[in-house]
Parts: structure tokens; sequence; C-alpha cells
């Protein structure tokens, strides 16, 4: 139980009343009196205020929501007492949860409910619970306040925010992909995949001759294929301690590492769009997760499922040792799309673990780019202290460049973008790719 204001303010006034008595002994008995009423108030306030027992709480939510987006959440409260109460409504959601619409007061009806709606906005990814709803209490007097705490409790889902995604869908689209080049160029009598039927052509070999669809139309048909061009895409995401950075600069509330998610499922949404398998593996966590590569699109709510709470840990990352696992997990030729944030110290498993990924595969090097660097490089040199910053930053850029030059005469592709434009980098790079007919 809890005194109110009004009570404290009350109780205030009555002690004043009694240092004027202690001088002024008429004062006395209005006094006494006074602090009888005061107490039979109290009292009886009280026992309204411990009465409504039965008071029951619910709360309507969706199952998952979506990083950085607001949601509305709905919260019930029933009172079956004969009493109308005087109710402030705070809810326990996450910690990690930003809301806005709570706390608020409302006059809840004897024998009658409410519902108050409010929003909240998750900061961080995975699986979170909402706790109990709390409650205060005042009733018609408000001397005495309740606090209530109403079991509710409701695991939600944190994915990454799926907008990433439907913003760049025209990608994947046929005109789109038309536009920046990806054409489909079959030719006859070659690959393996049946194109369609036409009519037999000089050049063309017996064993193309569609024997039954010549019959039918009294004419030589022959079967054409194509090239198989559905290739693998297997991303492999490092999950260690150098992605958990926040770059401020690039004006956006996500982590290096969930830029690099974003990353992820959106060239994912396009390789399966363009036929190609997808998959995934991670790295420099205790318990790596994988998700081997299929082509239908349900390969991407099961990329989201299995990825949604994956975090950065604190693991420096063994690029030798990932890159040897990989081997022995993916056999076929694939696309490697390999995600990380470099430093030019790790050549000791970088390069070796590149070259023996690039001997059966074809590897593609995504590099997060901190902009705290490009923003030591911007700012004008006015003392000595921005200076010796001013240079460390252009030594730092300058073995960077060196590290991958030698990446590059590997035969490795090289991205060095921010995090931010990490997703289009991808995007952009893995369609020249299909252009050119590199995969």
């Amino acid at each position: 139980m809890i005194p109110t204001l009004p009570l404290l303010r009350l109780l205030a006034a009555w002690t004043l009343l009694g240092l004027a008595a202690s001088v002024w002994a008429r004062l006395m008995p209005v006094w006494r009196i006074c602090g009888w009423v005061l107490l039979g108030f109290l009292l009886l306030d009280l026992l309204l205020t411990l009465w409504p027992k039965q008071l029951s709480g619910a709360r309507e939510a969706p199952s998952s929501l979506a990083l950085g987006e607001w949601r509305e959440i709905r919260v019930r409260l029933r009172n079956p007492s004969r009493f109308p109460l005087h109710v402030e409504l705070f809810d326990h959601h996450p910690s990690d949860f930003d809301s806005r619409g709570l706390p608020s007061e409302h006059h809840l009806p004897a024998q009658g409910f409410l519902e108050q709606p409010y929003q909240v906005r998750p900061t961080a990814r995975g699986q979170r619970a909402f706790g109990p709803i709390q409650v205060r209490l005042r009733t018609s007097l408000g001397l005495w306040a309740r606090l209530l705490s109403l079991p509710a409790p409701l695991p939600v889902r944190v994915f990454p925010d799926f907008a990433a995604v439907a913003r760049y869908a025209l990608l994947a689209t046929d005109q789109r992909l038309s536009m920046l080049g990806i054409l489909k160029r079959p030719r006859r009598g070659e690959g393996l995949d049946f194109h369609q039927l036409r009519e037999f052509r000089q050049g063309d070999t017996l064993r193309q001759v569609d024997w039954k669809a010549s019959a039918r139309s009294r004419k030589l048909i022959s079967r054409e294929y194509q090239d198989e061009r559905d290739q693998q895409v297997v991303f492999l995401l490092d999950c260690g301690r150098r992605m958990k950075p926040l770059d401020e600069l690039d004006g956006t509330e996500l982590g290096h590492f969930d830029q690099a998610l974003n990353a992820l499922f959106l060239l994912s949404y396009v390789a399966l769009k363009q036929g190609d398998a997808v998959g995934v593996t991670t790295f420099a966590e205790d318990h790596p997760r994988t998700v081997a590569p299929h082509k239908s699109l349900a390969t991407l709510e099961r990329l989201f499922q299995e990825l949604f709470d994956v975090q950065p840990t604190t693991h420096a990352p063994d690029y030798l040792a990932a890159a040897e696992r990989f081997l022995k997990q993916f056999r076929k030729r694939s696309l490697v799309v390999f995600i990380t944030n470099l430093r030019d110290e790790e050549d000791a498993t970088l390069l070796p673990a590149l070259k023996l990924l690039r001997g059966r595969h074809l590897v593609m090097l995504a590099n997060l780019r901190e902009g705290v660097v490009d923003g030591l490089l911007a700012q004008p040199v006015h003392d000595v202290e921005a200076a010796l910053d001013h240079a460390a930053a252009h030594d730092y850029m300058a073995r960077r460049r060196a590290l991958f030059q030698h990446i590059h005469h590997q035969g490795v592709g090289v991205l060095d973008v921010s995090p931010a434009k990490l997703p289009t980098a991808l995007v952009n790079r893995y369609l020249e790719l299909k252009a050119g007919g590199v995969i």
C-alpha cells in the first residue's frame, strides 16, 4: 500500500493544526475530531482499496516483431468488483524495447473493462518476453494506492527488419534485371536444362529431335536446351567481436552485424528469385549454425528462423578454421560471400583461408568499412592532436589497401563499403557477376 499525495497533504494539514493546538488550547478538541474523522476515512479507503482482488489483465501482441519498427500492443483490464476504480497502467515490456503511450490513467467502471493500446519498438533481435502488467489502483477517495502485478507472460521473437528486403524487391523482377543486363542467353544444343520446343534447324543433332512431337506435327521438332545457369550462393558470416560496433556516422541505429544480416537476406532473396540455391554458415561463435543450400523461396524463411537471434560474440575470428570447416560442408562449387570486418593484422589466418577457398569456389570478400576512419580523414587539421589522428588514419588506410591488393592478387573480389551500403553493394556485385556469366 502506498499513501497518495492527497493523503500526505491531509496529514500535513492535520499536523499543522496540532502545532496550532499546542499554542491555543481551545483548538485541541477540533484537532482531535479532525484526527478521528481522518482516521475513519483512511480505514474506509483502505478497505475499498484492498477489496478488488479479482482484477485481471491480458495482453495482445504479435508473436514476431521487426527490429526498429513500431508495433501496437493492447492491454486489457477487467474489474469484476462492485466498485469503480481509478487505475494507472504500466506494462513490463522487454528492457531493450522503446515504448510510447504508457503509463496512462483510466477510470475502470464497476464490473467493467478497459482496453489500452500502446506501441513498442525493439532495438535488439532475438527471443524476448513481456513480463507482468503493472497496475496502480486508487479508489474514489484517492487516499491510498495499491500496486498489483497481473501475470501475463508473452514470449515474442524479434526478427531483422523485413522492409530492407521489400525495398529492393524490384531488383529481382525480370524487367529490373533486364535493365541491369541480366538476360537469359540460351545456347542451342548445349547445356542440360530443357528450354523449349521449336522447328528443326540446320546444325541440330539427331539427339535433339523430339520424335513424338515431330509425329504429331508431321515435321521435325527439336528440343532446345540452355546452359545450366542456376548456381549455389553460400554465405560465410563472421560472428566475432569485430562485428559488434555501431557506426553512428552511417545515420542508422543498426550495428555492423545487423547491417550484415540485412545484406545477407537481401542478396538471398535476389539469388533465390534468380533460381540459385542459397545457404549460410557462421563462424566465431560457440555453436556455428548452418543452413544447407536450397532453391525455393521457402529458404528465405528458414534463414530468418535460423539467424534471427544470432548475435556477435567476444571471440576472435579464425578464418582458416572457418574455411576448413566450410570445405567439409560444401563440396559443390559455389559463390562464397565472405562477410567480415577486417584488420590488417589478420593476414596470418585470412590469406591462407582465402587461398584454400579459392581452390574450389568463387570467393567474394565483403568487408564492413568503419565510418570513424573516414570521419578522421574528413576532419580539418587545426592542432597537433588532430594531425596525429589524421596521420594514423592515413597509415591505417594504406595498410588496408595493401592487404586488399594482396587479396585481389589471389583472385578474390573485395567489397570495402560502409555497413549501411553493404546490402545494395552486395546485390549489385552479384548482378554484375550474373550478367557476365561468371555465375
